[in-house]
């Protein structure tokens, strides 16, 4: 099978790099020639177009910021579609609203063309060392072919239900992920304010019911004031507007969600859009005017 990857930022250029090392021949393309450029230094054919993309590849894969890009590099002029035989398949990783991936998958199928939704959990160190959970949505007879290369980026990898349940499952656990992510930086802030050890707080609780992938995640990067994205914050306010723009649709209200969305956009406001979801918690600690900081604590 020869795979096509499109989208080789933060997510897409370690996921590649595990699926050549799992022995796959790929044609590449990002508009970051520099990114296409140290892909192909490992082996990967480089493109100058999605087009061309589609045209050397059983399977396109797409890692895009958001549902414009991939409709525009899946469905645009010089798009995997104008390239892509019948038969193919694209797989897109990213984190976009089900209706945009509901819409590329029957503009895809009117050229024979088939797709699964197929987005990530896990962050960058997980892209990279190859542990993502994968969330499909599609055929299951496609997902059975693509399952292979699915297996060389991610651990549990689950058929989720048909075109666009991938997306919807990922956008409840960017509900689970972002809000989890909210309620720790309101207790690590309340215990640092109070003079606890953070350190000390997080090894007495990480085990209890108040355990998590998040806190486990978070709060080393928190203590060493690293914010360095592997989400980052506009992303995750772009997923949780997707998030209440699906919820609004269906009639469900997300109060909690709604809140998070909000102290992103503050955080975006402040000129943190490019910092970890992780650094919420400097949205809070502004509000207490208190910074955590390792075994330390100070007034910011």
């Amino acid at each position: 099978m020869k795979l096509g990857f499109i989208g080789l930022g933060i997510m897409g250029k370690p996921m590649t790099l595990n699926l050549l090392r799992g022995g796959y021949e790929l044609t590449v393309f990002d508009i970051n020639e520099e990114a296409v450029k140290q892909l192909a230094e490992h082996g990967a054919k480089s493109a100058t177009t999605p087009k061309e993309v589609g045209q050397n590849s059983d399977v396109i894969f797409t890692m895009l910021p958001n549902g414009g890009h991939v409709k525009s590099v899946v469905l645009g002029e010089s798009g995997v579609i104008e390239g892509a035989k019948e038969g193919a398949i694209v797989v897109d990783m990213s984190s976009i609203s089900p209706v945009d991936s509901k819409q590329i998958a029957d503009a895809l199928a009117e050229k024979g063309i088939e797709m699964l939704d197929a987005p990530v959990s896990g962050g960058e160190p997980k892209a990279i060392d190859g542990t993502l959970a994968i969330m499909a949505g599609g055929k299951e007879e496609i997902f059975n072919k693509v399952k292979p290369a699915f297996e060389k980026m991610g651990k549990d990898i689950t058929l989720v239900g048909d075109n666009g349940c991938g997306a919807t499952a990922k956008l409840a656990n960017q509900i689970m992920v972002n809000v989890n992510i909210a309620a720790m930086s309101e207790a690590l802030i309340l215990a640092a304010k109070a003079g606890i050890d953070i350190r000390k707080m997080y090894e007495a609780i990480r085990g209890g019911l108040a355990g998590s992938a998040v806190l486990d995640a978070k709060v080393p990067l928190i203590l060493e004031r690293n914010f360095v994205p592997g989400g980052r914050i506009d992303i995750n306010a772009k997923d949780l507007t997707n998030v209440m723009d699906t919820a609004h649709a269906l009639g469900v209200p997300l109060p909690l969600t709604s809140q998070v969305l909000e102290m992103f956009h503050s955080m975006k406001a402040d000129g943190k859009a490019a910092d970890d979801h992780g650094g919420l918690v400097q949205f809070y600690e502004k509000l207490a005017n208190f910074q955590i900081k390792g075994d330390q604590h100070d007034e910011a």
